[in-house]
């Protein structure tokens, strides 16, 4: 029972990375690559993020929500913009379109998360003799991440790689990815200031990343018909 619980909690969390590049065009064209080296600029993104957590951060002695220590976190969470940024321009791609690179490394972006911060645990817990939700929440959350990853990626693609966008269009560009980009400090504050319990925490990011992969699908759609 224990290790039936394991692998469905595990296909819950890893599952959908493989569905979305197989149901894709991202297989036909053969992305796996940039995928790859996406997850790699993540993981090194990921270590600028530890140290700077580790320096400027002290050790609180509660879990109560710090407004100076979360706008810290929001601050030094930005160096993921970073590091999308040089994943999306810096980084050799095949000659694949703007529209299969950004899920690309959106998608590599996402896996790379949930393996850091969801599979030790899972493998740990979702073991255990006690059956638990918390794992099966945990999966859904990587869902949720997987969404935001790839709509972050299609909004930086649009800030960075699309030259002629509609002007009006730009402001609203901007304020999308700042949200999407604030998520992780937005649901800390729900979960330790507002005191809401996982489960809530969990349905706000599901919903939320509906939402934002619906605006920015049609942002880029947008973006991506000839100006008049």
């Amino acid at each position: 029972m224990t290790v039936f619980h394991f692998f469905n909690c595990a296909i819950l969390t890893f599952g959908p990375h493989a569905v979305y590049y197989s149901a894709t065009p991202l297989s036909e064209y053969d992305t796996l690559g940039t995928s790859i080296k996406s997850a790699l600029v993540y993981l090194g993104t990921a270590l600028v993020k530890l140290v700077c957590l580790a320096t400027f951060l002290k050790v609180s002695e509660n879990d109560s929500f710090d407004p100076y220590q979360e706008l810290l976190k929001a601050l030094i969470g930005f160096i993921d913009v970073a590091g999308l940024y040089f994943a999306l321009t810096q980084l050799t791609h095949r000659n694949i379109s703007q529209n299969h690179k950004f899920q690309a490394v959106g998608l590599g972006w996402a896996f790379a998360d949930s393996v850091l911060h969801r599979l030790a645990p899972l493998w740990v817990g979702a073991r255990g003799l006690e059956f638990t939700w918390d794992y099966i929440l945990q999966g859904l959350e990587a869902n949720a991440n997987l969404v935001f990853s790839i709509s972050l990626a299609a909004l930086g693609s649009l800030i960075w790689l699309r030259k002629n966008k509609p002007k009006t269009l730009i402001p609203i560009i901007y304020a999308c990815a700042g949200i999407v980009a604030t998520m992780p400090s937005i649901t800390s504050y729900l979960r330790r200031g507002l005191g809401w319990h996982f489960p809530k925490v969990v349905g706000f990011e599901l919903f939320t990343s509906l939402v934002t992969a619906f605006i920015s699908w049609n942002l880029f759609s947008a973006c991506q018909r000839p100006s008049s």
